[in-house]
Protein backbone atom coordinates (compact mmCIF):
# COMPACT_ATOMS: atom_id res chain seq x y z
CA UNK A 1 0.00 0.00 0.00
CA UNK A 2 1.32 3.45 -0.82
CA UNK A 3 2.69 5.35 1.49
CA UNK A 4 0.12 7.96 3.55
CA UNK A 5 0.68 10.52 6.28
CA UNK A 6 -2.37 9.17 8.17
CA UNK A 7 -1.72 5.62 7.55
CA UNK A 8 -2.25 5.03 11.38
CA UNK A 9 -5.50 7.36 11.85
CA UNK A 10 -8.14 5.31 13.88
CA UNK A 11 -12.15 6.53 13.68
CA UNK A 12 -13.45 5.31 17.07
CA UNK A 13 -16.77 5.95 18.15
CA UNK A 14 -18.99 4.55 20.53
CA UNK A 15 -15.92 2.27 21.51
CA UNK A 16 -15.71 0.52 17.90
CA UNK A 17 -12.59 1.04 16.11
CA UNK A 18 -14.40 1.42 12.58
CA UNK A 19 -11.39 1.89 10.30
CA UNK A 20 -7.25 0.95 11.29
CA UNK A 21 -5.98 2.60 8.35
CA UNK A 22 -7.30 5.90 6.18
CA UNK A 23 -6.83 3.83 3.41
CA UNK A 24 -9.92 1.97 4.81
CA UNK A 25 -12.11 4.87 4.23
CA UNK A 26 -11.18 5.00 0.42
CA UNK A 27 -11.51 1.41 -0.14
CA UNK A 28 -15.12 0.67 1.20
CA UNK A 29 -15.64 4.04 -0.30
CA UNK A 30 -19.17 2.87 -2.88
CA UNK A 31 -19.40 4.63 -6.76
CA UNK A 32 -15.54 5.64 -6.45
CA UNK A 33 -13.65 4.35 -9.17
CA UNK A 34 -9.80 3.92 -8.16
CA UNK A 35 -7.29 2.35 -9.85
CA UNK A 36 -5.85 -0.20 -7.10
CA UNK A 37 -4.21 -2.61 -9.63
CA UNK A 38 -0.84 -2.41 -7.37
CA UNK A 39 -2.96 -3.75 -4.71
CA UNK A 40 -4.08 -6.67 -6.17
CA UNK A 41 -2.21 -10.44 -5.84
CA UNK A 42 -1.76 -11.45 -9.44
CA UNK A 43 -4.39 -13.78 -11.11
CA UNK A 44 -3.91 -17.49 -11.18
CA UNK A 45 -3.49 -17.93 -14.95
CA UNK A 46 -2.00 -21.97 -15.74
CA UNK A 47 0.23 -23.48 -12.72
CA UNK A 48 1.25 -21.57 -9.37
CA UNK A 49 4.89 -20.59 -9.02
CA UNK A 50 5.81 -21.77 -5.02
CA UNK A 51 5.38 -19.76 -2.17
CA UNK A 52 3.42 -16.96 -4.35
CA UNK A 53 0.15 -15.63 -3.59
CA UNK A 54 -2.62 -15.39 -6.41
CA UNK A 55 -6.20 -14.22 -7.01
CA UNK A 56 -8.12 -16.90 -8.42
CA UNK A 57 -11.18 -15.55 -9.68
CA UNK A 58 -14.78 -17.80 -9.88
CA UNK A 59 -17.33 -16.34 -12.45
CA UNK A 60 -20.26 -18.16 -11.11
CA UNK A 61 -19.75 -16.72 -7.61
CA UNK A 62 -21.23 -13.67 -6.41
CA UNK A 63 -20.49 -11.41 -3.68
CA UNK A 64 -23.09 -9.73 -1.71
CA UNK A 65 -23.69 -6.78 -3.37
CA UNK A 66 -23.63 -9.01 -6.67
CA UNK A 67 -19.61 -7.57 -7.81
CA UNK A 68 -17.09 -10.09 -8.65
CA UNK A 69 -15.93 -12.89 -5.83
CA UNK A 70 -11.94 -14.45 -6.06
CA UNK A 71 -10.91 -16.20 -3.40
CA UNK A 72 -6.78 -16.59 -2.80
CA UNK A 73 -4.30 -19.35 -3.13
CA UNK A 74 -0.93 -20.24 -2.37
CA UNK A 75 1.51 -23.54 -3.47
CA UNK A 76 3.12 -24.59 -1.01
CA UNK A 77 3.65 -28.16 0.22
CA UNK A 78 1.03 -29.65 -1.47
CA UNK A 79 1.13 -32.79 1.24
CA UNK A 80 -0.39 -30.22 3.99
CA UNK A 81 -3.07 -27.79 3.19
CA UNK A 82 -5.12 -25.35 4.55
CA UNK A 83 -8.61 -24.30 3.83
CA UNK A 84 -9.38 -21.02 5.81
CA UNK A 85 -13.06 -19.41 6.23
CA UNK A 86 -12.72 -15.27 6.20
CA UNK A 87 -14.55 -13.47 8.09
CA UNK A 88 -16.18 -10.14 7.60
CA UNK A 89 -19.48 -9.41 9.52
CA UNK A 90 -23.04 -11.14 9.79
CA UNK A 91 -26.10 -9.82 7.94
CA UNK A 92 -29.09 -11.49 10.25
CA UNK A 93 -32.04 -9.39 9.29
CA UNK A 94 -33.32 -6.71 7.03
CA UNK A 95 -32.21 -4.07 9.42
CA UNK A 96 -28.30 -5.10 9.72
CA UNK A 97 -28.56 -6.47 5.47
CA UNK A 98 -29.12 -2.75 4.97
CA UNK A 99 -26.42 -1.60 6.46
CA UNK A 100 -23.16 -2.79 5.12
CA UNK A 101 -19.32 -1.80 4.97
CA UNK A 102 -19.73 1.79 3.37
CA UNK A 103 -16.64 4.47 3.40
CA UNK A 104 -19.65 7.08 4.53
CA UNK A 105 -20.66 4.90 7.38
CA UNK A 106 -16.83 4.36 8.50
CA UNK A 107 -16.26 8.00 8.14
CA UNK A 108 -19.28 8.76 10.34
CA UNK A 109 -18.94 6.15 12.89
CA UNK A 110 -22.08 4.96 12.23
CA UNK A 111 -23.12 0.88 12.77
CA UNK A 112 -21.78 -1.30 8.97
CA UNK A 113 -22.12 -4.66 10.12
CA UNK A 114 -20.47 -6.64 7.62
CA UNK A 115 -18.62 -6.56 3.92
CA UNK A 116 -20.57 -7.40 1.05
CA UNK A 117 -17.82 -7.21 -1.88
CA UNK A 118 -14.16 -7.90 -2.34
CA UNK A 119 -12.35 -4.42 -2.87
CA UNK A 120 -8.70 -4.82 -3.30
CA UNK A 121 -8.19 -3.64 0.03
CA UNK A 122 -9.81 -6.97 1.59
CA UNK A 123 -6.29 -8.59 0.20
CA UNK A 124 -4.97 -6.91 3.50
CA UNK A 125 -6.97 -8.52 5.57
CA UNK A 126 -6.97 -12.19 3.94
CA UNK A 127 -2.86 -12.76 2.76
CA UNK A 128 0.15 -12.16 4.21
CA UNK A 129 -0.52 -12.11 7.94
CA UNK A 130 -0.65 -14.20 10.83
CA UNK A 131 -1.11 -17.63 9.79
CA UNK A 132 -0.48 -16.60 5.71
CA UNK A 133 2.50 -14.70 6.71
CA UNK A 134 4.93 -15.99 3.81
CA UNK A 135 8.14 -13.88 5.41
CA UNK A 136 8.00 -14.12 8.92
CA UNK A 137 10.08 -17.40 10.07
CA UNK A 138 8.26 -17.30 13.23
CA UNK A 139 4.95 -18.97 10.98
CA UNK A 140 5.16 -22.51 11.43
CA UNK A 141 3.00 -22.48 8.25
CA UNK A 142 4.56 -20.46 5.84
CA UNK A 143 5.43 -23.45 4.19
CA UNK A 144 1.66 -25.23 3.87
CA UNK A 145 -0.53 -25.14 1.02
CA UNK A 146 -3.36 -22.38 1.47
CA UNK A 147 -6.67 -21.94 -0.14
CA UNK A 148 -8.25 -18.75 1.40
CA UNK A 149 -12.00 -18.76 1.17
CA UNK A 150 -12.73 -15.18 0.79
CA UNK A 151 -16.17 -13.55 2.60
CA UNK A 152 -18.58 -10.97 1.35
CA UNK A 153 -21.79 -12.00 1.76
CA UNK A 154 -22.68 -11.69 5.76
CA UNK A 155 -24.08 -15.18 6.08
CA UNK A 156 -21.75 -17.17 7.94
CA UNK A 157 -20.74 -18.72 4.42
CA UNK A 158 -23.52 -21.09 4.16
CA UNK A 159 -26.20 -19.15 2.42
CA UNK A 160 -28.56 -19.70 -0.82
CA UNK A 161 -30.49 -16.73 -1.31
CA UNK A 162 -31.31 -13.33 -2.85
CA UNK A 163 -32.64 -11.29 -0.33
CA UNK A 164 -34.64 -8.64 -0.75
CA UNK A 165 -34.16 -5.75 1.35
CA UNK A 166 -34.93 -2.00 1.62
CA UNK A 167 -32.07 0.17 2.06
CA UNK A 168 -31.71 3.22 4.10
CA UNK A 169 -32.33 5.41 1.42
CA UNK A 170 -35.82 3.67 0.73
CA UNK A 171 -35.15 2.05 -2.27
CA UNK A 172 -35.26 -1.57 -2.90
CA UNK A 173 -31.91 -3.69 -3.08
CA UNK A 174 -30.68 -7.55 -3.01
CA UNK A 175 -27.90 -8.83 -0.84
CA UNK A 176 -26.97 -11.93 -2.28
CA UNK A 177 -26.29 -14.62 0.40
CA UNK A 178 -24.36 -16.78 -2.03
CA UNK A 179 -22.10 -18.19 0.87
CA UNK A 180 -22.26 -21.90 0.43
CA UNK A 181 -22.49 -21.97 -3.38
CA UNK A 182 -19.23 -19.68 -3.36
CA UNK A 183 -17.99 -22.33 -1.23
CA UNK A 184 -18.40 -25.22 -2.83
CA UNK A 185 -16.98 -23.86 -5.92
CA UNK A 186 -14.20 -22.97 -3.60
CA UNK A 187 -13.81 -26.20 -2.56
CA UNK A 188 -14.06 -27.59 -5.82
CA UNK A 189 -11.00 -25.09 -7.15
CA UNK A 190 -8.86 -26.31 -4.12
CA UNK A 191 -9.40 -30.37 -5.16
CA UNK A 192 -8.08 -28.94 -8.42
CA UNK A 193 -4.93 -27.70 -7.34
CA UNK A 194 -4.13 -29.95 -3.93
CA UNK A 195 -6.00 -32.85 -4.49
CA UNK A 196 -4.28 -35.17 -2.12
CA UNK A 197 -2.84 -33.35 1.11
CA UNK A 198 -1.92 -36.21 3.64
CA UNK A 199 -2.38 -33.38 6.72
CA UNK A 200 -5.03 -30.42 6.96
CA UNK A 201 -6.01 -27.74 8.45
CA UNK A 202 -10.13 -25.95 8.32
CA UNK A 203 -9.57 -22.82 10.37
CA UNK A 204 -11.84 -19.62 10.01
CA UNK A 205 -12.03 -16.00 11.93
CA UNK A 206 -14.62 -14.59 13.42
CA UNK A 207 -17.48 -15.25 10.72
CA UNK A 208 -15.47 -17.71 9.44
CA UNK A 209 -14.80 -19.48 12.82
CA UNK A 210 -18.70 -20.10 12.83
CA UNK A 211 -18.52 -21.77 9.46
CA UNK A 212 -15.79 -24.43 10.39
CA UNK A 213 -17.87 -26.17 12.28
CA UNK A 214 -20.90 -26.08 9.40
CA UNK A 215 -19.14 -26.78 6.64
CA UNK A 216 -16.20 -29.23 7.75
CA UNK A 217 -18.12 -32.15 7.25
CA UNK A 218 -18.83 -31.54 3.67
CA UNK A 219 -14.86 -31.05 3.65
CA UNK A 220 -14.12 -34.36 4.83
CA UNK A 221 -16.78 -36.01 3.08
CA UNK A 222 -17.15 -34.54 -0.54
CA UNK A 223 -13.96 -33.13 -1.22
CA UNK A 224 -11.01 -34.49 0.87
CA UNK A 225 -12.51 -38.04 1.63
CA UNK A 226 -8.95 -39.49 1.76
CA UNK A 227 -7.74 -37.35 4.17
CA UNK A 228 -7.35 -38.87 7.48
CA UNK A 229 -5.92 -36.03 9.47
CA UNK A 230 -7.83 -33.04 9.84
CA UNK A 231 -7.80 -30.29 12.83
CA UNK A 232 -10.40 -27.75 12.66
CA UNK A 233 -9.80 -24.42 14.30
CA UNK A 234 -12.44 -21.58 15.11
CA UNK A 235 -11.12 -18.44 16.36
CA UNK A 236 -13.64 -15.90 18.11
CA UNK A 237 -16.69 -17.60 16.78
CA UNK A 238 -19.46 -16.53 19.45
CA UNK A 239 -22.20 -14.08 19.31
CA UNK A 240 -25.65 -15.35 21.29
CA UNK A 241 -28.82 -14.94 19.18
CA UNK A 242 -31.80 -16.18 19.84
CA UNK A 243 -33.29 -16.30 16.30
CA UNK A 244 -29.93 -17.85 14.31
CA UNK A 245 -32.39 -21.22 13.43
CA UNK A 246 -34.53 -18.69 11.94
CA UNK A 247 -31.82 -16.85 9.93
CA UNK A 248 -30.25 -19.69 8.70
CA UNK A 249 -33.84 -21.34 7.51
CA UNK A 250 -35.80 -18.13 6.40
CA UNK A 251 -32.90 -15.44 5.61
CA UNK A 252 -30.31 -17.71 4.49
CA UNK A 253 -32.15 -20.29 3.08
CA UNK A 254 -29.51 -22.88 4.06
CA UNK A 255 -29.33 -26.25 3.18
CA UNK A 256 -31.99 -28.20 5.59
CA UNK A 257 -28.82 -30.21 7.15
CA UNK A 258 -27.22 -26.61 8.46
CA UNK A 259 -30.21 -24.98 9.56
CA UNK A 260 -31.92 -27.82 11.18
CA UNK A 261 -29.47 -28.57 13.73
CA UNK A 262 -29.69 -25.32 15.12
CA UNK A 263 -31.48 -25.39 18.38
CA UNK A 264 -30.32 -22.67 20.79
CA UNK A 265 -28.90 -19.37 20.92
CA UNK A 266 -25.13 -20.84 20.11
CA UNK A 267 -24.77 -21.20 16.49
CA UNK A 268 -21.32 -22.44 17.16
CA UNK A 269 -22.19 -24.62 19.88
CA UNK A 270 -25.26 -26.37 17.70
CA UNK A 271 -22.80 -27.19 14.81
CA UNK A 272 -20.05 -28.60 16.10
CA UNK A 273 -22.56 -30.43 18.51
CA UNK A 274 -23.86 -31.94 14.93
CA UNK A 275 -20.58 -32.58 13.37
CA UNK A 276 -19.03 -34.45 16.26
CA UNK A 277 -22.21 -36.45 16.36
CA UNK A 278 -21.66 -37.22 12.84
CA UNK A 279 -17.86 -36.89 12.28
CA UNK A 280 -16.09 -36.76 15.97
CA UNK A 281 -13.61 -39.04 14.85
CA UNK A 282 -12.54 -37.37 12.09
CA UNK A 283 -10.96 -34.50 13.67
CA UNK A 284 -8.86 -32.72 16.16
CA UNK A 285 -10.92 -29.81 17.58
CA UNK A 286 -9.35 -26.26 18.82
CA UNK A 287 -11.32 -23.23 19.74
CA UNK A 288 -9.17 -19.64 20.26
CA UNK A 289 -10.90 -15.99 22.13
CA UNK A 290 -9.77 -13.41 24.04
CA UNK A 291 -11.84 -13.17 27.15
CA UNK A 292 -13.53 -9.95 26.49
CA UNK A 293 -13.80 -9.47 22.70
CA UNK A 294 -14.47 -6.04 22.01
CA UNK A 295 -16.19 -6.27 18.92
CA UNK A 296 -18.29 -9.66 19.56
CA UNK A 297 -19.47 -7.59 22.56
CA UNK A 298 -20.70 -4.71 20.53
CA UNK A 299 -22.65 -6.82 17.71
CA UNK A 300 -23.61 -8.84 21.34
CA UNK A 301 -25.05 -5.72 22.86
CA UNK A 302 -26.93 -4.78 19.36
CA UNK A 303 -28.69 -7.93 19.23
CA UNK A 304 -30.01 -7.29 23.25
CA UNK A 305 -30.06 -3.46 23.39
CA UNK A 306 -30.06 -2.19 20.11
CA UNK A 307 -26.36 -0.49 20.65
CA UNK A 308 -23.94 -1.35 18.45
CA UNK A 309 -21.39 -0.19 21.09
CA UNK A 310 -18.63 -1.94 23.11
CA UNK A 311 -18.39 -1.09 27.22
CA UNK A 312 -16.91 -2.93 30.48
CA UNK A 313 -20.78 -4.38 31.04
CA UNK A 314 -21.22 -6.19 28.01
CA UNK A 315 -17.55 -7.50 27.73
CA UNK A 316 -18.12 -8.91 31.67
CA UNK A 317 -21.59 -10.79 29.75
CA UNK A 318 -19.16 -12.19 26.71
CA UNK A 319 -16.44 -13.34 29.59
CA UNK A 320 -19.42 -15.06 31.31
CA UNK A 321 -21.10 -16.49 28.26
CA UNK A 322 -17.30 -18.10 27.09
CA UNK A 323 -17.06 -19.71 30.36
CA UNK A 324 -20.47 -21.87 29.26
CA UNK A 325 -19.66 -22.45 25.73
CA UNK A 326 -15.89 -24.13 26.72
CA UNK A 327 -18.15 -26.12 29.13
CA UNK A 328 -20.38 -27.01 26.17
CA UNK A 329 -17.74 -27.56 23.68
CA UNK A 330 -15.79 -29.91 26.29
CA UNK A 331 -19.04 -32.15 26.94
CA UNK A 332 -19.57 -32.48 23.22
CA UNK A 333 -15.69 -33.80 23.15
CA UNK A 334 -13.60 -33.82 25.95
CA UNK A 335 -10.98 -33.64 23.87
CA UNK A 336 -11.60 -30.05 22.78
CA UNK A 337 -8.53 -27.85 23.33
CA UNK A 338 -8.63 -23.64 24.10
CA UNK A 339 -6.15 -21.11 23.61
CA UNK A 340 -7.36 -17.97 25.77
CA UNK A 341 -6.08 -14.76 25.92
CA UNK A 342 -6.67 -10.88 27.43
CA UNK A 343 -4.32 -9.38 25.17
CA UNK A 344 -5.64 -5.38 24.28
CA UNK A 345 -4.16 -2.64 21.44
CA UNK A 346 -4.13 0.46 22.68
CA UNK A 347 -7.50 2.37 21.81
CA UNK A 348 -8.38 -0.18 19.72
CA UNK A 349 -9.88 -2.75 22.10
CA UNK A 350 -11.66 -0.02 24.64
CA UNK A 351 -10.99 -1.52 27.59
CA UNK A 352 -11.84 -5.11 26.09
CA UNK A 353 -9.45 -7.49 24.53
CA UNK A 354 -8.43 -8.12 20.92
CA UNK A 355 -11.12 -9.62 18.24
CA UNK A 356 -9.00 -12.87 16.37
CA UNK A 357 -5.76 -14.11 16.43
CA UNK A 358 -4.99 -16.08 13.80
CA UNK A 359 -4.63 -13.78 11.02
CA UNK A 360 -3.15 -11.32 13.09
CA UNK A 361 0.36 -9.66 13.56
CA UNK A 362 0.63 -10.87 16.38
CA UNK A 363 -0.71 -14.27 15.90
CA UNK A 364 3.41 -15.45 16.13
CA UNK A 365 4.54 -12.69 18.66
CA UNK A 366 2.47 -12.33 21.75
CA UNK A 367 2.30 -14.95 23.96
CA UNK A 368 0.01 -16.19 26.95
CA UNK A 369 2.00 -18.11 29.55
CA UNK A 370 5.37 -18.23 27.10
CA UNK A 371 3.08 -20.13 24.22
CA UNK A 372 2.31 -17.93 20.75
CA UNK A 373 -0.86 -19.47 19.34
CA UNK A 374 1.29 -20.02 16.51
CA UNK A 375 3.68 -22.98 18.54
CA UNK A 376 0.00 -23.83 20.26
CA UNK A 377 -1.74 -24.21 16.35
CA UNK A 378 1.42 -25.97 15.18
CA UNK A 379 1.64 -28.34 18.28
CA UNK A 380 -1.88 -29.51 17.61
CA UNK A 381 -1.82 -30.26 14.25
CA UNK A 382 1.21 -32.43 14.67
CA UNK A 383 -0.67 -34.05 17.14
CA UNK A 384 0.23 -32.74 20.62
CA UNK A 385 -2.67 -30.91 22.06
CA UNK A 386 -2.72 -28.96 24.98
CA UNK A 387 -4.99 -25.61 26.59
CA UNK A 388 -3.64 -22.24 26.73
CA UNK A 389 -5.03 -19.81 29.02
CA UNK A 390 -7.27 -21.25 30.72
CA UNK A 391 -6.26 -19.75 33.64
CA UNK A 392 -7.89 -16.46 32.34
CA UNK A 393 -11.40 -18.09 33.18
Amino acid sequence: MPENSNHNKLNIKNGIVFASKAGDFIENSIGKTIDNTHLKAPELEGEPDLMTWYRLSLPECLSGDGSEYYIYVKKADPSKLCIFLSGGGVAWNEYTAARPVTGAKVAAGEPNYYWNNLRPFTQVMNINVGITDNLNPLNPFRDWSFVVITYATGDFHVGNNDFSYKAEDGSQQVLHFHGHLNFNKSMEAAVKLFPNPSKMLIAGNSAGAFAVPAVAGEIADDYYSKCRDITLLSDSGQLLYKNWRKTARTIWKSDEKIWKCINSDNITVDWYRALCENHGDRFRFLYSSSIRDYLLSAYYNDIINRKYKTDSKVQDLFYEQLHVMLDQLREINPEFKFFLNDWKLPLVTMGGTVHTSVREFYFATKHVAGISMAKWLSDAVNGKEYDVGMHLL
